[in-house]
């Protein structure tokens, strides 16, 4: 792998497996990840993996972004990306915010002060609009970054499933590299204070379409070549009945018969190590087809 071509350089932070820079990839962006910030040993080693394989520029990898020593790449980062925790945010958790200590937004706005790159590019939870991102549109307008967001999901991307994601673009035209390089605009909001952030995020939510459809009375699986992909509940049902064992008269009347706990009986995935690991990591990844949409999009808004 070439490594000694000059391109725009990239700090990641919350990395996991890349998913934000290989959209980056997908959007035309050339760049190089001068460093990655991961905490997860899993998705660490993911990186490591890729590295080994020339699939990936090596870059150094630091576990803790309390402690990132953001001095040494001041005035050297083209493009930061993060998705921080969602956890603060996400309607699948307790929703406290500020006060969840996974709150990272404070550390990643210190770093922002202090390496000062041209663009900022974020990832997180669609419940993060109506929690926490007037205070990150207003922490980054405030820092002197001009910025845009919206909400993009993995479906309109050509993806089974929703998994809708709040974008968030930040770009400054006073620091590092040129705006022929790496490009930059317009604000989308007028008014820094929290009330005017507030009505801002609330029209433009309003404004957002929804790119999902109707998916009442669906049974949508990840698998876009499964059989039971689209079907309805009650075609599922009559095809669970079907698989019931010939035993008991009681078990097959009963369509939501569980199978019985016998060993090396294939209801999940058998044989797949680090299958925990895999699907947290999944789970907590960004789909590069939805980043990249998302920042060809925010950027042209910058045009």
């Amino acid at each position: 792998m070439d490594t000694t071509k000059e391109l725009p350089t990239v700090l990641a932070f919350c990395a996991g497996y890349g998913g934000i820079e290989r959209g980056l990839d997908l959007a035309g962006v050339e760049h190089r990840v001068i460093a990655y910030v991961e905490i997860e040993a899993f998705a660490i080693a993911n990186l490591v993996s890729k590295m080994e394989a020339g699939l990936l520029p090596p870059a150094p990898i630091y576990t803790d972004i309390k402690t990132f020593p953001s001095e040494i790449f001041r005035g050297k980062v083209s493009i930061l990306t993060g998705g921080y925790p969602c956890q603060p945010f996400s309607s699948a958790g307790k929703r406290l915010g500020e006060d969840d200590p996974r709150h990272l937004w404070p550390h990643i706005r210190r770093h922002i002060e202090a390496i000062r790159p041209v663009q900022c590019f974020f990832e997180n939870v669609e419940g993060h609009v109506s929690l926490g991102l007037s205070t990150v549109v207003s922490d980054l307008e405030e820092d002197g970054y001009r910025s845009a967001w919206g909400i993009f999901s993995a479906r309109e991307v050509g993806a089974p499933h929703q998994r809708k994601r709040v974008y968030i673009l930040g770009n400054s035209e006073h620091y590092g590299l040129s705006t022929s390089e790496v490009r930059g605009g317009a604000s989308t909001t007028s008014n820094n204070t929290a009330q005017g952030q507030n009505e801002a995020i609330k029209s433009q939510r309003a404004s957002q379409p929804d790119c999902g459809g109707d998916l009442s009375g669906a049974n949508i699986m990840a698998n876009s070549n499964n059989k039971r992909f689209g079907q309805s509940k009650q075609a599922n049902e009559t095809q669970s009945s079907k698989r019931l064992d010939s035993g008991s008269v009681s078990q097959r009347k009963n369509v939501a018969y569980k199978w019985p706990p016998e060993p090396r009986v294939g209801r999940v995935v058998d044989g797949c190590a680090d299958r925990v690991d895999r699907i947290r990591m999944l789970g907590n990844g960004v789909v590069p087809q939805t980043a990249a949409k998302a920042y060809i999009t925010l950027r042209e808004r910058f045009a």
